[in-house]
Protein backbone atom coordinates (compact mmCIF):
# COMPACT_ATOMS: atom_id res chain seq x y z
CA UNK A 1 0.00 0.00 0.00
CA UNK A 2 1.29 3.73 -0.51
CA UNK A 3 2.06 6.23 2.24
CA UNK A 4 -1.09 8.84 2.23
CA UNK A 5 1.41 11.80 2.85
CA UNK A 6 5.02 12.33 1.50
CA UNK A 7 4.27 9.84 -1.41
CA UNK A 8 0.68 11.15 -2.66
CA UNK A 9 2.62 14.87 -2.09
CA UNK A 10 5.19 13.40 -4.64
CA UNK A 11 3.07 12.28 -6.88
CA UNK A 12 0.87 15.14 -6.98
CA UNK A 13 4.23 17.34 -7.24
CA UNK A 14 4.86 15.52 -10.50
CA UNK A 15 1.23 15.83 -11.74
CA UNK A 16 1.40 19.64 -11.07
CA UNK A 17 -2.67 19.19 -9.32
CA UNK A 18 -3.40 19.20 -5.91
CA UNK A 19 -5.92 16.87 -5.12
CA UNK A 20 -9.13 17.28 -3.17
CA UNK A 21 -10.46 13.68 -2.95
CA UNK A 22 -7.15 11.44 -1.65
CA UNK A 23 -10.06 8.53 -2.41
CA UNK A 24 -10.40 9.30 -6.04
CA UNK A 25 -6.48 9.76 -6.21
CA UNK A 26 -6.14 6.39 -4.43
CA UNK A 27 -8.94 4.72 -6.54
CA UNK A 28 -6.95 5.67 -10.23
CA UNK A 29 -3.62 4.07 -8.37
CA UNK A 30 -5.15 0.63 -7.84
CA UNK A 31 -4.63 -2.30 -10.25
CA UNK A 32 -7.59 -4.85 -10.50
CA UNK A 33 -5.44 -7.61 -9.34
CA UNK A 34 -5.70 -5.48 -5.24
CA UNK A 35 -9.24 -7.21 -5.58
CA UNK A 36 -7.40 -10.53 -5.10
CA UNK A 37 -6.64 -9.19 -1.55
CA UNK A 38 -9.24 -7.30 -0.93
CA UNK A 39 -12.69 -7.89 -2.61
CA UNK A 40 -14.08 -4.70 -2.02
CA UNK A 41 -11.54 -2.67 -3.17
CA UNK A 42 -12.56 -0.28 -5.95
CA UNK A 43 -10.12 -0.97 -8.59
CA UNK A 44 -8.93 2.22 -11.84
CA UNK A 45 -10.83 0.10 -14.46
CA UNK A 46 -13.50 2.33 -14.66
CA UNK A 47 -11.48 5.48 -14.27
CA UNK A 48 -9.24 4.14 -17.10
CA UNK A 49 -12.10 4.16 -19.65
CA UNK A 50 -12.91 7.89 -18.72
CA UNK A 51 -9.34 9.21 -18.63
CA UNK A 52 -8.91 7.37 -22.35
CA UNK A 53 -11.82 9.91 -24.11
CA UNK A 54 -9.97 12.97 -21.60
CA UNK A 55 -6.66 12.14 -23.05
CA UNK A 56 -8.50 11.91 -26.61
CA UNK A 57 -10.18 14.94 -26.56
CA UNK A 58 -7.27 17.00 -25.45
CA UNK A 59 -4.88 15.41 -28.14
CA UNK A 60 -7.53 15.91 -30.45
CA UNK A 61 -7.28 19.87 -29.44
CA UNK A 62 -3.60 20.06 -29.64
CA UNK A 63 -3.32 18.73 -32.77
CA UNK A 64 -5.89 21.07 -34.09
CA UNK A 65 -3.81 23.85 -32.80
CA UNK A 66 -0.52 22.89 -34.15
CA UNK A 67 -1.24 21.17 -37.62
CA UNK A 68 -3.62 23.22 -38.95
CA UNK A 69 -2.63 22.27 -42.20
CA UNK A 70 -2.28 18.63 -41.80
CA UNK A 71 -4.56 16.03 -43.44
CA UNK A 72 -7.55 14.15 -41.41
CA UNK A 73 -4.78 11.20 -42.04
CA UNK A 74 -1.59 12.88 -40.61
CA UNK A 75 -3.89 13.70 -37.87
CA UNK A 76 -4.88 10.17 -37.49
CA UNK A 77 -1.11 9.07 -37.85
CA UNK A 78 0.22 11.66 -35.24
CA UNK A 79 -2.86 11.15 -32.50
CA UNK A 80 -2.57 7.46 -32.40
CA UNK A 81 1.25 8.00 -31.72
CA UNK A 82 1.14 10.26 -28.80
CA UNK A 83 -2.15 8.13 -26.72
CA UNK A 84 -1.22 4.70 -27.50
CA UNK A 85 -0.13 2.58 -24.96
CA UNK A 86 3.65 2.71 -25.10
CA UNK A 87 3.27 6.40 -25.42
CA UNK A 88 1.14 6.65 -22.19
CA UNK A 89 3.50 4.14 -20.62
CA UNK A 90 6.38 6.30 -21.33
CA UNK A 91 4.68 9.57 -19.82
CA UNK A 92 3.85 7.33 -16.61
CA UNK A 93 7.45 6.62 -16.25
CA UNK A 94 8.80 10.15 -16.32
CA UNK A 95 6.38 10.73 -13.35
CA UNK A 96 7.56 7.42 -11.55
CA UNK A 97 3.99 6.09 -11.53
CA UNK A 98 5.33 2.45 -11.13
CA UNK A 99 5.97 3.50 -7.47
CA UNK A 100 2.78 4.48 -6.19
CA UNK A 101 0.44 2.07 -7.83
CA UNK A 102 -1.15 -0.26 -5.21
CA UNK A 103 -0.97 -3.61 -6.67
CA UNK A 104 -1.23 -7.51 -5.30
CA UNK A 105 1.54 -8.60 -4.27
CA UNK A 106 1.65 -11.45 -7.03
CA UNK A 107 1.55 -8.80 -9.63
CA UNK A 108 4.28 -6.77 -7.88
CA UNK A 109 6.17 -9.74 -7.52
CA UNK A 110 6.20 -10.09 -11.33
CA UNK A 111 6.64 -7.35 -12.40
CA UNK A 112 3.76 -5.22 -12.44
CA UNK A 113 4.82 -1.81 -11.74
CA UNK A 114 6.93 -1.23 -14.73
CA UNK A 115 4.21 -3.34 -17.16
CA UNK A 116 3.19 -1.01 -20.24
CA UNK A 117 -0.16 -1.89 -20.24
CA UNK A 118 -0.59 -1.13 -15.97
CA UNK A 119 1.08 1.71 -16.16
CA UNK A 120 -0.97 3.36 -19.42
CA UNK A 121 -4.29 2.11 -17.79
CA UNK A 122 -2.61 3.96 -14.51
CA UNK A 123 -2.23 7.33 -16.35
CA UNK A 124 -5.40 7.05 -18.36
CA UNK A 125 -7.04 6.76 -14.63
CA UNK A 126 -5.12 9.47 -13.91
CA UNK A 127 -6.35 12.00 -15.93
CA UNK A 128 -10.01 11.16 -15.42
CA UNK A 129 -9.59 11.67 -11.45
CA UNK A 130 -8.40 15.18 -12.06
CA UNK A 131 -10.99 15.56 -14.34
CA UNK A 132 -13.59 14.05 -11.79
CA UNK A 133 -11.75 16.02 -9.03
CA UNK A 134 -10.72 19.71 -10.46
CA UNK A 135 -12.82 19.74 -13.77
CA UNK A 136 -11.62 19.66 -17.51
CA UNK A 137 -8.76 22.69 -17.55
CA UNK A 138 -7.34 20.94 -15.14
CA UNK A 139 -7.15 17.42 -16.96
CA UNK A 140 -6.29 19.55 -20.18
CA UNK A 141 -3.35 21.56 -18.55
CA UNK A 142 -1.68 17.87 -16.85
CA UNK A 143 -2.44 16.61 -20.06
CA UNK A 144 -0.47 19.41 -21.75
CA UNK A 145 2.23 19.62 -19.19
CA UNK A 146 2.81 16.17 -19.33
CA UNK A 147 2.38 15.14 -22.96
CA UNK A 148 4.51 18.26 -24.18
CA UNK A 149 7.82 16.29 -24.26
CA UNK A 150 6.49 13.85 -26.22
CA UNK A 151 4.83 16.14 -28.62
CA UNK A 152 8.31 17.73 -29.28
CA UNK A 153 9.48 14.49 -30.56
CA UNK A 154 9.22 14.14 -34.03
CA UNK A 155 6.41 12.40 -36.01
CA UNK A 156 7.75 8.56 -37.30
CA UNK A 157 8.02 8.39 -40.63
CA UNK A 158 6.58 5.30 -40.87
CA UNK A 159 3.77 3.53 -39.62
CA UNK A 160 3.67 0.31 -36.99
CA UNK A 161 2.97 -2.51 -39.08
CA UNK A 162 -0.62 -3.14 -37.73
CA UNK A 163 -1.70 0.35 -39.07
CA UNK A 164 0.39 -0.07 -42.49
CA UNK A 165 -1.10 -3.43 -42.94
CA UNK A 166 -5.02 -2.09 -42.09
CA UNK A 167 -4.34 0.84 -44.52
CA UNK A 168 -2.78 -1.90 -47.53
CA UNK A 169 -5.52 -4.26 -46.37
CA UNK A 170 -8.33 -1.31 -47.49
CA UNK A 171 -6.36 -0.21 -50.60
CA UNK A 172 -7.76 -3.33 -52.03
CA UNK A 173 -10.86 -3.67 -50.87
CA UNK A 174 -9.90 -6.55 -48.70
CA UNK A 175 -11.60 -7.04 -45.38
CA UNK A 176 -9.80 -5.85 -42.15
CA UNK A 177 -7.12 -7.70 -40.40
CA UNK A 178 -8.14 -10.30 -38.02
CA UNK A 179 -5.46 -11.37 -34.97
CA UNK A 180 -5.22 -14.70 -33.47
CA UNK A 181 -3.48 -15.65 -30.58
CA UNK A 182 -2.10 -19.30 -31.54
CA UNK A 183 0.26 -19.84 -28.57
CA UNK A 184 1.87 -17.87 -25.33
CA UNK A 185 4.44 -19.89 -24.01
CA UNK A 186 7.28 -19.38 -20.96
CA UNK A 187 6.94 -18.44 -17.83
CA UNK A 188 4.78 -15.44 -16.53
CA UNK A 189 8.09 -13.12 -16.33
CA UNK A 190 9.06 -14.05 -19.40
CA UNK A 191 6.28 -15.18 -21.92
CA UNK A 192 6.21 -15.64 -25.60
CA UNK A 193 3.39 -14.90 -27.80
CA UNK A 194 2.58 -16.03 -31.12
CA UNK A 195 -0.02 -14.36 -33.21
CA UNK A 196 -1.54 -15.30 -36.74
CA UNK A 197 -2.77 -12.22 -38.75
CA UNK A 198 -5.97 -13.19 -41.33
CA UNK A 199 -7.13 -11.43 -44.27
CA UNK A 200 -9.69 -12.99 -46.86
CA UNK A 201 -7.80 -13.05 -50.12
CA UNK A 202 -4.54 -13.79 -48.63
CA UNK A 203 -2.22 -16.09 -46.87
CA UNK A 204 -2.27 -15.72 -43.18
CA UNK A 205 1.33 -14.25 -41.19
CA UNK A 206 2.11 -15.27 -37.85
CA UNK A 207 4.78 -13.26 -35.70
CA UNK A 208 6.43 -13.92 -32.35
CA UNK A 209 6.79 -11.38 -29.68
CA UNK A 210 7.18 -11.13 -25.44
CA UNK A 211 3.39 -9.84 -25.62
CA UNK A 212 0.64 -9.71 -27.42
CA UNK A 213 0.59 -6.92 -29.08
CA UNK A 214 4.58 -7.05 -29.61
CA UNK A 215 3.46 -10.45 -31.82
CA UNK A 216 0.49 -9.06 -33.53
CA UNK A 217 2.75 -6.39 -34.89
CA UNK A 218 5.72 -8.90 -35.94
CA UNK A 219 2.84 -11.02 -37.62
CA UNK A 220 1.42 -7.77 -39.99
CA UNK A 221 5.07 -7.02 -40.62
CA UNK A 222 5.70 -10.43 -41.88
CA UNK A 223 2.93 -9.98 -44.29
CA UNK A 224 4.29 -6.38 -45.43
CA UNK A 225 7.67 -8.09 -46.28
CA UNK A 226 6.12 -10.30 -47.99
CA UNK A 227 3.70 -8.98 -50.03
CA UNK A 228 6.96 -6.25 -51.23
CA UNK A 229 4.93 -3.05 -49.39
CA UNK A 230 7.78 -2.43 -47.16
CA UNK A 231 10.24 -3.03 -44.83
CA UNK A 232 8.28 -2.20 -41.72
CA UNK A 233 10.17 -1.97 -37.63
CA UNK A 234 8.43 -4.06 -35.20
CA UNK A 235 6.53 -1.90 -32.79
CA UNK A 236 6.87 -4.12 -30.04
CA UNK A 237 5.09 -3.83 -27.04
Amino acid sequence: MIKKNKDLKALETALGYKFKSHDLLRCALTHSSARSVDADTDDNERLEFIGDRVLGLVMAELLGETMPTAREGDLARRFNQLVRRETCATVARQINLGRYLILSPSESDNGGRDKDTILADAMEALLAAIFLDGGFPKARATVRSLWEPQCRQPSCSDQDAKSALQEWAQGRGMPLPRYVEISRTGPDHAPVFIAEVQIDGTEPGRGEGPSKRAAEQAAASSVLQREGVRRVTNDNA
